[in-house]
């Protein structure tokens, strides 16, 4: 069956430094993350940030499949996507990025008051 991204997925990287997603192809519980790896590589989101970082690391290790998210500010999501659905790390990764989003403007409204 043919996973179908989620219409709304609109995934924004303007708070985010680098994503990196490790993946063995041939485990079964890749899916979720090859998925959420899809939503990255899309046009709206790279135009929210070309500077940012995507690695996509494809092993044949039998290792769980992770995905690591640098923030700007350094903090750090690490995703184990062996036990979570697309929709499931799309929402945690959306909310960690929407937490964000007001210190940014926060910043930019000291340094132009």
């Amino acid at each position: 069956m043919a996973y179908v991204l989620p219409k709304k997925a609109g995934v924004v990287l303007g708070q985010v430094k680098s994503v990196v997603v490790r993946f063995c192809p041939f485990e079964a519980n890749v899916e979720s993350t090859r998925n959420f790896l899809q939503c990255l590589y899309t046009k709206k989101a790279y135009v929210s940030n070309s500077n940012c970082d995507l690695k996509a690391e494809v092993k044949h290790d039998g290792s769980e499949p992770v995905i690591n998210v640098q923030f700007a500010d350094g903090e750090e999501l690490i995703m184990k996507g062996a036990n979570l659905t697309t929709l499931e790390m799309l929402q945690a990764f959306k909310s960690r990025c929407a937490a964000k989003a007001p210190k940014v403007q926060e910043k930019t409204q000291k340094k132009n008051p």
